[in-house]
């Protein structure tokens, strides 16, 4: 399937006389249409609700498109909670989710009104002792171990992971709480990461829905939610499948009625925490060619660089590239497309097959709204990029500047190097 980008070599070229490149730019119009099919999708449970990753893209005014579109946010830190409160997203309209948490972070989150999370058992204890009291309404997240599996394919491996407690463990968290006069819980788990099968969400589910069944059963608690968290994947590669978020949320639904309904517990809510599958489609990094070399291999060099995304450094990961203007040229030039970073892993694509790229082209990098800009850095001295929104009328916006040196040596005093001015 062919990867189109949503914006012109016209519309770019526009933007770049206002706002220099490298910068990422968002779609306004993909991303409220995404969030209204997921809200549509699981619209046969009354208590449905997406609360955004934060982490994904902490930027207020994509935070307030999706609150205008009715998801909350997943916070993870103070800084995310202040930025969530500062756009007035407060109170339940926020899922507090973190681990070895400091008690500033807890306590903010508490004082907001925000769901808790609670990592580890050992939290219960911890959380009275900060704030002095424990909430009406607990979330606990919940570690199965050993592998999570979809048929013969192991898609991640929970015992691994740092993150939540054993099914014991909640239930004597429970009963804790509940003596000390919480009411309600919900169940929190993230087994997978980026899967591309529509049948993880309704597998996870069916995890989450029995284990709610085992603790109302042994503790007698109400589950008030189930959080299936994020693991819902894009297709970065052109030839890979994507989800189908109406088959995703059908199947959760037939696994709700087949599992809790049965019980009298048909009253329980779904909340997600989905980052990637709601931004990162909508995300292109913008960047200029400043450079070819002509070595053993044949090089294009960016104005960006791995501090503006991180992803195909760290892990290898593969994101789509356009040439604007040449998106139907022939793919008969192989180029590593890299950015000025000294580490020969700054490379956004290797021996990738793209059409003839000359200096002073635009390049469009794919899928880089969630994880793109939040990832960036200052190594070398780079300074993070831009963030525009393209408006749903076409206008364009600047939402973040992009950094300047003074920002960079803002946190050091050099008045004894530069001196007062």
């Amino acid at each position: 399937m062919k990867k189109t980008p949503f914006l012109t070599l016209e519309q770019a070229k526009n933007i770049i006389k206002d706002i220099p490149t490298p910068f990422h730019i968002y779609d306004e119009a993909g991303i409220r249409q995404n969030a209204r099919a997921l809200k549509a999708a699981f619209a046969w449970n009354a208590g449905f609700r997406e609360y955004f990753a934060v982490k994904a893209t902490p930027n207020p005014y994509i935070l307030k498109i999706l609150f205008e579109e009715g998801c909350g946010c997943d916070c993870s830190s103070y800084t995310e909670l202040l930025l969530s409160e500062a756009v007035g997203i407060t109170g339940k309209d926020v899922m507090f989710s973190s681990n070895v948490t400091p008690a500033m972070d807890m306590v903010k989150a508490w004082e907001m009104g925000a769901y808790i999370n609670l990592d580890d058992a050992t939290h219960v204890e911890f959380f009275e002792r900060v704030t002095g009291t424990v909430p009406e309404t607990v979330c606990l997240r919940y570690n199965p171990g050993g592998s999570f599996s979809l048929g013969n394919t192991i898609m991640d491996m929970p015992r691994d992971a740092k993150y939540g407690m054993t099914e014991d463990q909640m239930a004597g968290a429970i009963n804790r709480l509940m003596s000390k006069g919480t009411k309600h819980f919900g169940i929190h788990a993230f087994l997978a990461s980026n899967t591309t099968t529509n049948e993880y969400y309704p597998e996870l589910a069916a995890n989450l829905f029995r284990l709610a069944v085992r603790l109302h059963n042994a503790t007698g608690c109400h589950i008030a939610f189930v959080n299936l968290s994020g693991g819902i994947g894009i297709d970065y590669r052109p030839e890979q499948p994507s989800c189908d978020v109406r088959v995703i949320g059908e199947g959760v639904r037939q696994r709700y009625e087949q599992i809790l309904t049965p019980q009298g517990m048909d009253d329980v809510a779904i909340f997600t925490e989905l980052g990637r599958f709601m931004l990162a489609p909508y995300g292109h990094l913008i960047s200029t060619v400043l450079h070819q070399k002509h070595i053993y291999r044949e090089y294009v060099g960016l104005d960006a660089c791995a501090a503006d995304l991180m992803r195909p450094a760290m892990y290898g990961a593969y994101h789509h590239i356009t040439v604007l203007g040449k998106e139907n040229a022939i793919l008969d030039h192989v180029y590593d497309v890299t950015g000025g970073l000294c580490e020969n892993n700054d490379k956004f694509a290797i021996e990738r097959s793209l059409p003839s790229v000359d200096i002073g082209d635009i390049v469009a990098i794919h899928d880089t709204g969630a994880h793109g800009h939040s990832m960036g850095y200052n190594y070398n001295g780079k300074l993070r990029s831009a963030e525009v929104l393209l408006k749903a009328d076409g206008t364009h916006m600047l939402i973040r500047r992009a950094e300047t040196p003074e920002d960079y040596f803002a946190t050091l005093d050099c008045t004894p190097f530069f001196g007062k001015n």
